[in-house]
């Protein structure tokens, strides 16, 4: 096993930074003034705006570039999930693993972390105003059973928006276990490839509306290349030096922002995040991870309660207290997900048998 590819401080280092680009741009986005992201379908106007804004230094640039960059987190969690799964259950364990053991624990495991969350959320909305009063028992169940993913308009059903991700972990999970585990890397390879094409013949052109390439992308079609990469490295990693770490960040960095101009190169923009996150996080000293390796280690706890904070903090940047209202808000957001943490000690966690 190749212990020194990702460490366990290095696997919460990431999973810090990712959960901070992921909070700042969920809270950013909804700024009327912020450049709007291409997260699920894609918008050539949009990495146009965001190149004018950085022209003119505007000095709002730091929230157009955590709404326009920092849902990309997501892809940099979905490499951690895969590169952990094999090294649970490939290179650590030998005992087979069932298929539906395997998916039910998992999904028990997002449930656990996901439903106190939910309820806190639904319970905010029904106090605001202004708040998401859509709540159906349709979707209810949807949402905790994890297919909500594969429903029609996803934007607009997915209370709170960012909770679509458990759905798509599970979907993962299962691909996981029932084409990947044990299976040789060219089905990584090969799912990646078929997961690309049915994204790649949606152009802006083909697919006007986006809708589409949207629904798709709700789902693992669109998280198959980080989290196929993941499982990749796993296997077949190897430890670089350090000038070739600093060669692979500063190209890696490079390619995420000129690849998020045209569809096609937008398409493989979150494999050069996963890239350059990784190396960037070995380039770096112990004593500015530090912060980081702390953040990750409650990452799960601060995505599940972070809009909730928002929805009630966002108010203050609506009215033009705009950095006061985020430093707030991350600031709260990490106090309130350290206590959730505490709190889920408590809840078992599910085992598999």
């Amino acid at each position: 096993m190749k212990k020194d590819l990702l460490s366990l401080d290095g696997s919460k280092a990431l999973r810090g930074i990712a959960i901070l680009g992921i909070i700042l741009h969920n809270y950013c986005h909804f700024l009327g003034f912020a450049v709007k992201e291409n997260e699920y379908t894609f918008t050539a106007a949009k990495p146009m705006m965001l190149w004018d804004r950085i022209m003119a230094l505007d000095h709002n640039l730091f929230v157009h570039i955590l709404s326009f960059f920092g849902h990309y987190g997501v892809p940099v969690f979905l490499f951690i999930s895969g590169f952990g799964l094999v090294r649970k259950y490939e290179q650590s364990t030998s005992f087979p693993v069932r298929t539906l053991p395997f998916v039910g624990v998992h999904y028990l495991k997002l449930l656990r972390l996901m439903f106190l969350g939910y309820i806190g959320f639904a319970v905010v909305s029904w106090l605001h105003p202004h708040g998401y009063h859509g709540y159906t028992f349709g979707r209810v169940v949807a949402q905790l059973l994890m297919y909500i993913n594969m429903l029609p308009d996803p934007d607009h059903i997915i209370k709170p928006g960012p909770y679509w991700f458990f759905g798509l972990m599970l979907q993962l999970y299962a691909v996981y276990r029932l084409l990947i585990y044990r299976r040789s890397t060219f089905c990584v390879i090969a799912l990646i490839i078929v997961c690309w094409a049915a994204q790649a013949v949606f152009t802006p052109a083909v697919d006007s509306g986006g809708e589409i390439l949207n629904r798709i992308r709700y789902n693992f079609v669109g998280g198959m290349l980080p989290f196929g990469m993941g499982i990749i490295y796993a296997r077949h990693g190897r430890s670089l030096p350090v000038w070739g770490n600093a060669v692979v960040a500063v190209v890696s960095a490079a390619a995420v922002f000129a690849g998020s101009f045209l569809f096609h190169t937008w398409l493989w923009v979150p494999l050069f995040v996963v890239t350059g996150a990784v190396a960037t996080i070995k380039l770096l000293p112990a004593s500015v991870l530090r912060p980081c390796i702390w953040v990750g280690g409650i990452s799960s706890a601060l995505f599940v309660v972070h809009p909730i904070l928002r929805e009630i903090i966002i108010k203050m940047s609506y009215r033009g207290q705009v950095y006061t209202g985020i430093i707030l808000y991350v600031v709260l957001s990490v106090v309130c997900a350290w206590l959730f943490a505490r709190l889920l000690r408590f809840i078992p966690v599910p085992k598999n048998k």
